[in-house]
């Protein structure tokens, strides 16, 4: 079983708010979640992270999207690894 940790959508049309989850990659994007992690909100820039549950669930080998890894960087939650 292949597990990311990813966006699911939420909120109206054209006022998204998401919540960052930890999921199967198989299942659909707004389908269920193992566990929520944090959320972001793309219009005020708010992004929260619970640091702790993040850092487990990234010990434990879960590949986070770009757009995860790109807020977990701003957070200061991992590192930031160029390719050279």
């Amino acid at each position: 079983m292949a597990v990311k940790m990813r966006l699911t959508r939420l909120g109206d049309n054209k006022a998204p708010f998401y919540r960052i989850v930890i999921t199967d990659s198989r299942k659909a994007r707004d389908g269920g979640y193992i566990e929520k992690v944090g959320h972001y909100d793309p219009r005020t820039k708010e992004v929260v992270i619970d640091e702790a549950k993040a850092k487990d669930w990234i010990k434990k080998g879960v590949q986070p999207t770009d757009t995860v890894k790109t807020l977990l960087v701003q957070k200061g939650i991992i590192e930031n690894k160029k390719a050279k």
